[in-house]
C-alpha cells in the first residue's frame, strides 16, 4: 500500500525493485499532486535485449505513470535521462514510449525542471531541448527549478542547485534534488546521486533533515569498468551516515542492478539497525516483493525461453525494433 507519512503520502511507482530503471514517484499533500521524474526504460544488458517479461513491467509502470499523471498538478524533472522523463518519440525498443504516451503525462501540468542551458551535459541539453519543443504547447506553464522553491498553500517545494550525477565531474552530468515539506513534515527525492557519491551532496541532504530520503545507491554493477573501486568505496561509506541520520532511506536504482548488492553493503544494514533506522527498496516500501528483473536477464532467457514471434522481433535493426511493439 502507498505510505502516507502524517499528512504526506509518498509512492514510488517504478524502479529496479519493481522489475524497470526508474525512480518515479507521486507525493501527495493536501495542497498538491507531485509527479517526480516521470520516465521508466529498460537498459543494454549481457548483450541481450530485455526479456518479454521485463516489456510486460513496463507496460504496467507506464500505464501507473499515466493513471498518477491525471490527477497530477505538477511535474518535476531531475535530469533528462531516459529513465527520468518520457521523450515524445516512438521508442518501443527501451522507453516504450511515442507522442501520445509523453502528452498524456505532460498535458496542462505545471513543469519544474532542470535547467537545460547551463550545469548539464551535450546529450541531456539535446533531450531537454526536445522536450521543450515536442511538449511545450501541451504545458500548463514551464519553470527552470535549479536552485528555487515554490509553495503551494502550505505545502513547500524547494530544489537544489544541480549536484553531480555522482563522481565530481561526471560525464553524465548533473541533477538537481527535491525536498517537499508540509507543517514540518519532509521528504526528499535525491535522484542520481549515486550514493551520494560526493561529500558536498550528502551535506545538502543532510541538512534538510528529511524523515524519508529516496536515493539511488553506488553502481556496483559498473564497478571495474566505468566507475573506480574507491569511488563505490565513498558512495557506500556515505550511504552509512546517511542511514545513520535519516529514519528511512529507500535504497533503489543504480545499486539494484547488482546481484549481490545486499550482501556488498552488510554493513549499512547493520548502521541504521543500531540506531533504529530503516533502509528499504521502494518495493519494499510499499509492501510489495522485489522483483529484480535485469540483473537475472541471462536466466530468464534461459528458463523462460521467449516465443518465436519475440525472437524474430529481436533479430530486427535497431531502429525497426523501435518502431514496432514488441511481440510478448
Amino acid at each position: 500500500m502507498p505510505k502516507r507519512i502524517t499528512d504526506i503520502r509518498f509512492v514510488p511507482l517504478a524502479a529496479e525493485s519493481l522489475g524497470v530503471r526508474s525512480m518515479c514517484t507521486y507525493v501527495e499533500t493536501p495542497d498538491i499532486h507531485i509527479l517526480i521524474d516521470p520516465g521508466v526504460s529498460l537498459g543494454q544488458r549481457f548483450g541481450l535485449l530485455p526479456h518479454p517479461r521485463e516489456y510486460k513491467e513496463i507496460m504496467d509502470c507506464r500505464a501507473r505513470i499515466r493513471d498518477f499523471a491525471s490527477k497530477t498538478e505538477v511535474i518535476t524533472i531531475s535530469h533528462y535521462h531516459f529513465d527520468h522523463i518520457t521523450p515524445a518519440y516512438t521508442d518501443y525498443a527501451w522507453n516504450l514510449s511515442n507522442f501520445d504516451v509523453a502528452r498524456q503525462i505532460y498535458e496542462n501540468k505545471t513543469i519544474l525542471a532542470k535547467n537545460a542551458r547551463a550545469s548539464i551535459n551535450p546529450s541531456q541539453r539535446r533531450r531537454g531541448w526536445m522536450l521543450k519543443k515536442s511538449m511545450g504547447n501541451f504545458f500548463k506553464t514551464f519553470e527552470v527549478a535549479d536552485g528555487k522553491a515554490f509553495t503551494y498553500g502550505k505545502t513547500k517545494m524547494k530544489f537544489s542547485e544541480p549536484v553531480f550525477h555522482g563522481e565530481e565531474n561526471s560525464p553524465l552530468g548533473w541533477v538537481i534534488m527535491l525536498t517537499i515539506e508540509f507543517e514540518g513534515q519532509k521528504v526528499m527525492h535525491t535522484s542520481d546521486v549515486e550514493g551520494p557519491i560526493l561529500d558536498e551532496t550528502l551535506e545538502i541532504i543532510l541538512s534538510e533533515s528529511p524523515s524519508i530520503t529516496y536515493v539511488s545507491g553506488p553502481p556496483l554493477y559498473l564497478m571495474g569498468y566505468s566507475v573506480k573501486e574507491d569511488t563505490i568505496k565513498r558512495g557506500s561509506e556515505n550511504l552509512s551516515k546517511l542511514v545513520e541520520r535519516i529514519p528511512t532511506v529507500i535504497l533503489d536504482h543504480h545499486l539494484l542492478r547488482a546481484e549481490k548488492w545486499r550482501e556488498s553493503l552488510s554493513n549499512l544494514f547493520e548502521a541504521a539497525e543500531r540506531v533504529g533506522h530503516k533502509v528499504i527498496t521502494a518495493a519494499e516500501f510499499l509492501g510489495e516483493p522485489n522483483n529484480f528483473l535485469e540483473v537475472r536477464r541471462r536466466e530468464l532467457y534461459e528458463f523462460e525461453k521467449p516465443s518465436e514471434s519475440f525472437m524474430k522481433w529481436s533479430s530486427l535493426q535497431a531502429l525497426k525494433q523501435k518502431e514496432i511493439m514488441p511481440p510478448i
